[in-house]
């Protein structure tokens, strides 16, 4: 749970929960010790009023009219005095609570909160052996609790100014830390991304400052590896067109003249023997079988419509020869006239794709229709071929010859995703043009 919070909130709660504690400490404090300081501050006040008693008592019992006295000693007591006489007729003697006069804006919870001592003094006063009334100590509480009661306020208003010098100075020190940790938190995550062309900004703490700079350092090392990354990438795919371009000319050159040589052997031989019938026919199918094989080896090793005709013609070529592969497909395309100003290796990346991703729709999908898309919007290349087919094993994402491609398009610079939406599969590719025409042509 803990965890879970935010930095601010793990650096004002215990602060707060501190500065709540000391208040309820202050009040703790002050109900303990304030009964008692109360009590030692009226006890003169006490012995004052027991001393009074006596010397009345000793007037009272040595004269001829101890009434007189005593009406006299009653009458000299000023009203506001602390010093009272009360009968027995009278009652009682109010509780220390009921004798304050004058609060001066004490809250009643704060003088319920003090526990106000017991300051019961009465000292009897006798007139010829009978108890008349008491001599009482009721002294007026209000000045004290007031006293209190400022001390208190002043005490909760430092207490307060602290807090809010306190969490003023944490926000703006969390302030300071938080926004450096946010830039190194967006940083890690763009250098995560493959961005590592923004910088994060070196602020903050020396700790994350050099962490940010680290940080730094690092995107810049990740950035040349990737780049050495991609012109290894580059230089494979460069490698192996070579390979495919020699292999398809070895093809065209050597295995397609020997075909042509056995089927015009066929003709000639079944023109000069008339018996020869089905097994010339035969020959000659199989030779026609041959040469259609080699002619479609020699498309997928290297496709020269693209020289000779543009990249656009020759994705046209290849939709149409699918759509005689498969009637059963039904196949729609949106192809931009723009792919013929496109040269290789962008070019023959494309077509490969477009070409792959089309044999997986046959082989697997399962699909009824399918749907080729290839745009360009300004220098970004878009390729996505979608159907409806069966979608891909959960497992294995990129089969062997899409992650051919996948190594073709990264040596590109580009991107290459597989997913599954809307009972839909979508191979979707995005290539940056001027990288790739700035490339170096394989071969």
């Amino acid at each position: 749970m803990w965890q879970r919070l935010s930095f601010r909130t793990q650096l004002f709660l215990p602060l707060g929960l501190s500065f709540l504690a000391a208040l309820v400490m202050r009040g703790v404090l002050l109900q303990t010790f304030a009964t008692g300081q109360l009590a030692d501050e009226n006890e003169p006040g006490r012995r004052s009023t027991r001393t009074v008693a006596e010397a009345l008592n000793n007037s009272l019992r040595a004269s001829d009219d101890p009434r007189k006295i005593l009406d006299a000693f009653v009458h000299s007591l000023d009203s506001s005095s602390d010093i009272q006489f009360r009968s027995v007729e009278a009652g009682p003697a109010p509780s220390p609570k009921d004798s304050l006069r004058d609060l001066h804006g004490v809250p009643h919870w704060f003088v319920d909160l003090i526990a106000i001592p017991d300051m019961d003094a009465a000292s009897p006063v006798i007139i010829d052996g009978r108890r008349v009334g008491d001599i009482v100590f009721t002294p007026d509480l209000s000045a004290d609790l007031f006293e209190k009661w400022i001390g208190f306020l002043a005490l909760t208003s430092l207490i307060s100014v602290l807090m809010m010098l306190t969490g003023t100075i944490a926000y703006l020190f969390a302030g300071s830390v938080l926004r450096p940790l946010q830039d190194l938190g967006a940083g890690l995550t763009r250098i995560r991304r493959g961005d590592y062309a923004t910088p994060i900004p070196v602020a903050g703490p020396q700790e994350i400052r050099q962490s940010c700079e680290e940080a730094n350092a690092l995107a810049l090392t990740l950035a040349q590896l990737s780049q050495d990354n991609r012109d290894l990438l580059h230089r494979l795919v460069s490698l192996q067109d070579d390979e495919r371009r020699d292999l398809a000319r070895e093809l065209h050159d050597e295995l397609g003249p020997l075909l042509f040589g056995i089927r015009a052997s066929t003709i000639a031989l079944s023109e000069t023997s008339g018996n020869l019938g089905n097994p010339a026919q035969e020959v000659m199918r199989s030779v026609e079988a041959l040469q259609q094989t080699n002619r479609r080896i020699l498309d997928r090793l290297r496709p020269l419509y693209i020289e000779e005709l543009g990249l656009e013609t020759s994705v046209q070529t290849l939709l149409q020869n699918f759509r005689r592969q498969a009637p059963h497909i039904s196949l729609t395309a949106t192809i931009d006239p723009g792919l013929n100003e496109i040269d290789r290796p962008l070019a023959q990346t494309v077509y490969r794709l477009i070409q792959e991703a089309l044999t997986n729709v046959l082989r697997h999908a399962g699909a009824n229709n399918a749907h080729v898309l290839a745009t360009m919007a300004g220098e970004v290349l878009t390729i996505e071929i979608s159907d409806d087919g069966g979608g891909f094993p959960a497992d294995n994402v990129f089969g062997r010859g899409l992650t051919g491609m996948h190594e073709r398009v990264r040596a590109l610079s580009g991107s290459l995703s597989l997913l599954r939406a809307d009972q839909r599969t979508y191979v979707r590719c995005r290539l940056p043009v001027e990288t790739a025409r700035d490339a170096p042509a394989a071969g």
